[in-house]
């Protein structure tokens, strides 16, 4: 599922400090990187069982290459997704999430932005 207006879609920063924001905040960046693309994960624990929450943020290289370091990120829309084990992880607009959740992960994708305009590239 989009999690829209979040505020933190188009902005552009240097994948360094992007990086150890999201790192600073719980995010990882995930192995599924190439030289054009990011993907950071959040892990939420839910109650129930055998089930996992994700908060993914993604964006894609403007210029410079993810492999050497050097890439400026423009960030895209962030999904939420849930895991089903062993199955993965669904980010459909079919899922059911409960409103706790989502307000959690609205607050914790804006808690980001914030912290990532700081470094945005004009």
């Amino acid at each position: 599922m989009k999690l829209e207006g979040t505020g933190i879609e188009g902005l552009v920063v240097d994948l360094q400090p992007l990086t150890q924001i999201m790192e600073n905040n719980g995010f990882i960046l995930g192995g599924s990187w190439d030289y054009e693309r990011v993907t950071y994960d959040y892990k939420v624990s839910a109650p129930e069982k055998n089930v996992t929450y994700y908060i993914r943020i993604q964006g894609y290289a403007v210029e410079g290459d993810v492999d050497r370091g050097n890439a400026v990120i423009q960030l895209v829309t962030p999904l939420l997704g849930k895991h089903y084990y062993p199955h993965g992880v669904e980010y459909g607009e079919q899922e059911e999430f409960p409103a706790g959740l989502m307000e959690r992960a609205t607050k914790a994708v804006e808690k980001l932005k914030d912290a990532v305009a700081q470094y945005q590239n004009s």
